[in-house]
């Protein structure tokens, strides 16, 4: 194991860790937010207070009055501006930018527009409300910063008519934790038992193969698992099966499965709400079996079986945690887990010396475990 691989493990056994900043998160779904009707979220331990205003444009403030700290979600909010119930400070909620303080008279010579309240960039896409979430201190982004932003993330589709559904749980463990489990290959015999998925007895050798992409790992277009009964089904389709998986910092998993003209895509995300708080969003569109009655209530039935069995896994695995107990990554299994580490830390250093990120794969790699 590389001394970086070695932290990477060291890293694991503990209870906090450290999260990534400027980058988009998911915050909250669309839906939770309608007319002047303001919501709360909570992005790596940031509260937010999250609306729409008049004109269609969503909003991510910091849930605090820069004025007395009072949570501006107990305020008001009209459809342009957001009022603080303690002294009636209204706010801008785009810029964060202060636009009225009552108490103040011809004396007083402060310009309220000189304050600010913190706001954060915020974009909708697939039913998500998105907030990019930049670095403590780093103070307002100006324009040519918000110019130069990544893409907000979305599914991939492949064609104009599709179906979508949506699941979500939360964990109670550290980001690390949620993501290694999310990329785990070896524990779906065990953890999704099922007649309609796999079984333990199911375990056979697999042979998978890696390349490294922009801040990440993807596991290249394969057939599916032949052990698992949704992949099966498609073969009704009677075209080759191939999927493909990307892992993308900060905490994204991208599957695309393809057969002919027929596709199924997914976006899978583990948000840290807090440093020890996490939260699983699975968002899937498709274009199979669109003629079949019923079959979204249905997926979305399957669907949420299979998270419920992550996420009991993990409130399960939390009882021990809370022990910090040694803990190990092993072999090809845990490859993938022991890249994150990697990726991350170095996405960390790059953040810290303004160098470019070094990614920790030198090229592809053909992985081997039994699953």
């Amino acid at each position: 194991m590389t001394s970086e691989a070695t932290r990477a493990a060291v890293a694991a056994t503990g209870s906090t860790t450290s999260l990534i900043y400027d980058d988009w998160y998911q915050a909250i779904r669309s839906s939770e937010i309608a007319d002047k009707r303001m919501s709360k979220a909570m992005l790596l331990g940031i509260p937010l207070v999250m609306g729409r205003t008049a004109t269609g444009r969503y909003f991510a403030m910091r849930d605090s009055c820069p004025h007395r700290g009072i949570p501006l979600s107990y305020g008001w909010f009209d459809g342009k501006q957001v009022t603080c119930k303690y002294h009636g400070w209204g706010f801008e909620p785009i810029s964060g930018q202060c636009r009225e303080i009552p108490s103040l008279t011809e004396r007083d010579s402060l310009d309220p527009c000189r304050i600010y309240a913190t706001a954060f960039p915020c974009e909708e896409r697939d039913g998500h409300v998105w907030v990019y979430v930049p670095q403590s201190g780093r103070g307002k982004l100006r324009a040519d910063d918000l110019s130069q932003l990544p893409p907000v993330p979305e599914i991939s589709k492949f064609s104009r008519r599709f179906r979508s559904a949506y699941l979500t749980a939360d964990l109670p463990c550290n980001i690390d934790h949620g993501i290694i489990g999310l990329m785990d290959p070896a524990h779906g015999p065990f953890v999704h038992q099922a007649w309609w998925w796999r079984s333990r007895a199911s375990i056979h050798e697999k042979e998978k193969r890696f390349e490294p992409i922009e801040n990440g790992f993807r596991m290249t277009a394969h057939q599916p698992s032949a052990n698992s009964a949704p992949y099966k089904l498609l073969g009704v389709y009677g075209e080759p099966i191939t999927t493909t998986i990307d892992f993308v910092l900060p905490n994204r998993r991208y599957e695309i499965i393809r057969c002919g003209e027929k596709w199924f895509a997914s976006l899978t995300t583990v948000t840290p709400t807090t440093e020890n708080h996490c939260r699983i969003d699975v968002c899937a569109a498709w274009n199979v079996f669109l003629n079949v009655p019923f079959l979204t209530p249905i997926a979305k039935f399957f669907g949420n079986r299979f998270v419920r069995q992550d996420q009991l896994t993990m409130i399960q695995q939390a009882e021990g945690l809370k022990y910090n107990p040694s803990l190990m990554l092993i072999d090809d299994a845990d490859r993938p887990a022991k890249w994150y580490f990697e990726l991350k830390q170095a996405r960390l250093e790059s953040q810290t010396t303004g160098k470019p990120m070094r990614h920790p794969m030198d090229g592809p790699v053909t992985l081997h475990w039994r699953s």
